[in-house]
């Protein structure tokens, strides 16, 4: 059968790029073999998200005493954490292929791999079970997101066998919370996972080869969300590297000391790496650049009508990024040019407090040799911040170009973070000078009060 678009992977990128390709008139096949809605949905995003907002209820519950409410005999039932998370999914995933149907999108689930090239066009393979179908398109979009990295570390394989170790998917299809966690990992499902655990009960150790964590976070927020963490208890062993694994422990190397850390249960996030094994790339001889699949910032591929969205192209593997890719992508196959500004793309972590950042830390602002200023804020600055918070740390830090005295890096900790960074990467995209921003009316009273308090220390 012939499409006019065959996109292979249903996760945010694949699923939005055939539904808006479908809203538009395009003859629509998108193959996938698991889950509609890929790992964000299924197994990461929103699952993580609905385990770490059970756990702030539960830890404003025990804080009820500060806010005048007196509670007994608080428990907290993983099982039932668990299940309103698989009802959470479950409606999320009904609700993408509903869209898809809308937009008359055929679906089916199936191993998609890239078989070659004919006169009629791009020829790919629907495998299920044995069983092949071959389907031919103009344009192809491979969206076959990404995997966890397992390091070729003594034990390891072993230990995800026997379930001592778990990976992202297995830990968030946990009844039970173990006694003792140790995760492997500082980045961003590390610190989640970190918050969650700690905050429910279980102690927590966090091993991370870096001597900061998350990754390429601001100095300053990595450093006070260090302090926030320690503050819950949970332990750091920074700098170190894990060496082996055994049947109840992990074996880790620090300044050149062995250590040994005993845990109930482990769980691996050192990072993800692109899924393209067995998907047939080298059949259309579609170049790789260090195991992704190289793009530009429309998201074509070396071969033309062959594009990559999503972390399949390592460009930001978010799946807000895959999103826009997504619409990038159809809206070149349909005619309008588009492309993807990737450098005022916000992140965040939805731990507890929340970190979201935005633009240029002061290290990226020094590398590009950009003269800069800064301030840092204190949330307290915030009438509503301190209403809502007893004893939380927060902070929001703002960079601004010197020269043109314009906004160019937004980092933030604390409550509700998450929803004020996509005005912040607004500001940025329109290149808002510090004087524009002040003009700009800030409801009273929010926590995003914060940015127009700082912005006018500048």
């Amino acid at each position: 059968m012939k499409y006019d678009v065959i996109v292979i992977g249903g996760g945010p990128g694949g699923y939005l790029a055939a539904e808006r390709s479908g809203g538009k008139g395009l003859k629509t096949l998108l193959i996938e073999k698991t889950n509609i809605g890929g790992v964000c949905l299924n197994e990461g995003c929103i699952p993580s998200k609905t385990f770490l907002y059970s756990a702030k209820i539960y830890e404003n519950i025990k804080q009820g005493n500060k806010y005048g409410v007196y509670t007994d005999n608080v428990k907290y039932d993983q099982k039932i954490v668990l299940k309103r998370k698989n009802k959470v999914v479950k409606r999320l995933v009904m609700g993408v292929k509903s869209k898809l149907k809308n937009n008359n999108v055929d679906v089916i689930e199936a191993n998609g791999k890239i078989s070659g090239n004919k006169k009629e066009g791009y020829l790919v393979e629907a495998i299920t079970n044995g069983d092949k179908k071959v389907f031919t398109c103009n344009y192809l979009i491979i969206a076959t997101g990404s995997i966890p990295i397992v390091p070729p570390i003594e034990g390891l394989k072993e230990g995800l066998k026997s379930g001592y170790v778990m990976t992202n998917k297995e830990i968030l299809d946990l009844d039970y919370i173990p006694k003792s966690i140790t995760i492997i990992g500082g980045g961003v499902i590390g610190l989640e996972m970190a918050s969650y655990f700690s905050t429910v009960g279980c102690k927590v150790v966090v091993v991370e080869m870096l001597d900061n964590v998350g990754g390429s976070l601001d100095s300053e927020i990595s450093e006070n969300l260090l302090k926030s963490y320690k503050k819950k208890g949970i332990e750091f062993k920074l700098g170190s590297k894990v060496t082996k694994l055994n049947t109840n422990s992990i074996i880790y190397e620090n300044k050149n000391e062995i250590f040994e850390l005993e845990s109930d249960k482990v769980l691996l996030s050192i990072g993800r790496k692109p899924n393209i094994e067995d998907l047939g790339l080298e059949n259309l001889n579609i170049e790789v650049e260090k195991n992704y699949i190289k793009t530009d910032n429309r998201l074509n591929t070396n071969i033309p009508r062959v594009y990559a969205i999503g972390d399949v192209n390592g460009k930001s593997m978010l799946a807000h990024t895959a999103y826009r890719e997504a619409e990038v992508c159809i809206n070149n196959i349909s005619g309008k040019k588009d492309l993807v500004r990737y450098e005022n793309i916000p992140s965040v972590i939805y731990g507890n407090p929340e970190i979201a950042v935005v633009g240029l830390t002061e290290n990226e602002a020094i590398k590009k040799g950009i003269e800069y200023k800064k301030v840092t804020l204190p949330m307290m600055y915030s009438g509503r911040y301190i209403a809502e918070n007893e004893e939380r740390d927060g902070i929001a830090k703002l960079i601004v170009d010197k020269k043109y005295n314009k906004l160019i890096g937004v980092h933030m900790m604390g409550s509700y973070v998450s929803e004020m960074i996509y005005g912040a990467g607004l500001m940025l995209e329109m290149e808002l000078r510090t004087e524009d921003i002040k003009e700009i009316v800030f409801p009273h009273p929010t926590v995003s009060e914060i940015l127009h308090e700082a912005i006018h220390e500048f």
